[in-house]
């Protein structure tokens, strides 16, 4: 870093159609001390977002400057990360602080998080439903363990120091350094959403990176719904998702993220899990089929068929 006591911390954002929550999130960050710049993706949102993005550029305002590019068409988070990782570093950042536009962190959380800073690599807070800020909306299974955390009050129980190490939920409010992004490199731009995130953690796990959760720093987040669906009696979970496109990239992201980080068991052990959600606890034969070309797309290293729920 340029210097170890002040790093230069850039705030990296990626929007897509939700103006509301973007203003929130952006007011909320160009207040917040110890951000240098805001650096906004705009996936090519409709919803006047690139016409708002750049009334704000051209403002005055005391904080960080905010900067913005809208893209030419809609990449995902993948893609958006990818695009604003790499804008981040060209801009001198030290550490690049990443999220949705549907999170919004709590006052002080930067500063939590900062107090690690020269200790980790790659961290993060707990992300809560902002409608019952006891309640993860990410539930956290532990490394080692079998036992997954749904509510605060067992993150403080499972934390040591303060830190559950070796996990984090990017990109909700997350801190890189830019010595590991420039060792694992950017995001997974063809995986659009759901597993660039997981990717990422995994590559930087491989890599030897220091991991954590840091309990006492929250950002607080929409409900995303039935996350952590309990299956097979009570004996696991899966993550269930409404939205076509969601599974579809969730399935076949996944399949590819087990059989290059942990291998064919744990992928077999996947698709037997997806079998059993869809034929027993969610029945579903249309989900089956959608689940199995998603995977199957995923073994061939095509990465273009969720451009048809778009």
């Amino acid at each position: 870093m340029t210097d170890q006591a002040t790093p230069r911390v850039i705030a990296v954002v990626v929007t897509f159609n939700r103006l509301d929550l973007l203003r929130r999130l952006v007011g909320t960050l160009r207040t917040t001390p110890g951000v240098a710049e805001v650096l906004v993706v705009d996936n090519a949102s409709t919803d006047g977002t690139g016409n708002w993005l750049r009334e704000q550029s051209a403002e005055s305002v005391d904080g960080p400057d905010l900067l913005a590019q809208t893209l030419e068409h809609n990449t995902g988070g993948a893609g958006g990360f990818h695009e604003g990782l790499g804008w981040a570093l060209q801009r001198g950042a030290d550490l690049v602080w990443l999220m949705d536009d549907d999170g919004l962190p709590d006052d002080g959380c930067l500063d939590t998080l900062l107090a690690y800073a020269g200790q980790l690599d790659f961290w993060g807070p707990v992300v809560v439903d902002e409608a019952d800020p006891e309640r993860l909306v990410f539930p956290i299974r532990l490394r080692g363990r079998s036992s997954v955390v749904f509510d605060r009050a067992a993150v403080h129980r499972a934390a040591r120091n303060g830190l559950i190490r070796d996990v984090v939920i990017p990109f909700n409010g997350v801190l890189v350094t830019r010595e590991l992004v420039e060792r694992i490199g950017l995001v997974r731009e063809e995986f659009f959403i759901w597993g660039d995130d997981h990717e990422y953690r995994l590559r930087a796990e491989r890599a030897g990176a220091r991991i954590a959760t840091v309990a006492d720093a929250v950002v607080r987040h929409p409900s995303v719904g039935e996350l952590g669906t309990p299956m097979a009696f009570g004996v696991t979970t899966y993550n269930h998702s409404p939205s076509d496109l969601k599974h579809y990239c969730m399935a076949r992201n996944n399949l590819v993220n087990l059989l290059n980080y942990r291998g064919p068991l744990h992928a077999a052990a996947f698709v037997a899990k997806t079998g059993w959600f869809y034929t027993f606890t969610r029945p579903s034969w249309r989900r089956l089929r959608l689940s199995a070309s998603a995977m199957w797309a995923g073994l061939r290293g095509d990465f273009t068929g969720h451009l048809r729920f778009l």
